[in-house]
């Protein structure tokens, strides 16, 4: 009985090791878990209805990741705020990659925030930080690039902050 008991600890500890650390930082979201996923990044709409677009939506569309399993995740968000993780994944659509950040399995849905990714387990996590980049390097630097963008600047003046000119904000 004690060489079972110390087969099944060196079996989870084996198990334990080969997983890697997921370093993400926790944002205090409900249901969030730390997690370091393995899996293909894909177009989140060819995989899930089958309408699909050349390399996977050339950076318009949302993307998400395959697991091993077969596991569909939706990645919703990157490391900076109010941005998505498609900058940070569109190079790697069609190919394996390991990605950390916060799974949130909510009962209603469940989404992953990406925080960094890498497609070579023996190299660091790259933050998911490209939007704010590709963005700095359009418009200069900003303190908050939301209330600086010119573009949402731009659709706030027209249609208001709430998608309606008639709906004020009190």
């Amino acid at each position: 009985m004690m060489a079972f008991h110390r087969l099944a600890a060196t079996a989870v500890a084996t198990a334990l090791a080969a997983a890697p650390a997921s370093a993400a930082e926790a944002w205090n979201i409900p249901h969030e878990e730390p997690a370091v996923l393995k899996g293909k990044v894909v177009d989140a709409l060819c995989h899930l209805k089958g309408r699909c677009a050349p390399d996977c939506g050339g950076g318009k569309r949302q993307l998400g990741l395959v697991l091993g399993d077969g596991t569909f995740r939706l990645v919703a968000k990157s490391n900076v705020d109010f941005a998505g993780a498609i900058r940070d994944l569109a190079g790697f659509c069609g190919r394996e990659i390991e990605a950390d950040g916060l799974l949130i399995e909510n009962p209603a849905v469940t989404l992953f925030f990406v925080q960094g990714v890498r497609s070579d387990p023996a190299q660091p996590f790259v933050p998911a930080e490209r939007f704010k980049a590709d963005w700095e390097a359009q418009h200069g630097k900003a303190e908050e690039w939301w209330r600086a963008d010119p573009e949402a600047n731009r659709i706030i003046a027209e249609d208001g902050p709430f998608g309606r000119k008639d709906i004020k904000p009190k």
